[in-house]
């Protein structure tokens, strides 16, 4: 049995199980993608948990795409 340091979450957007480092912020791997305040309203108005950082670049591409229409 792997031992983890942190909590171990599910990613709201794709299922997969990411480490939450909320008490050590700065290295959790979500502080790693860099979003605007327009990107993160974004997020946040379809989406309320955790996610990983690939789902958050994701989305904020998706929500740069949605402005060239």
């Amino acid at each position: 049995m792997e031992y983890t340091k942190h909590e171990v979450i599910t990613c709201e957007r794709c299922g997969d199980k990411i480490e939450c480092k909320a008490n050590n912020y700065t290295q959790c791997q979500c502080a790693q993608v860099s979003l605007n305040l327009n990107e993160l309203q974004y997020i946040s108005e379809n989406y309320e948990e955790c996610m990983c950082a690939h789902c958050l670049e994701e989305l904020a591409k998706e929500y740069r795409e949605s402005l060239k229409i």
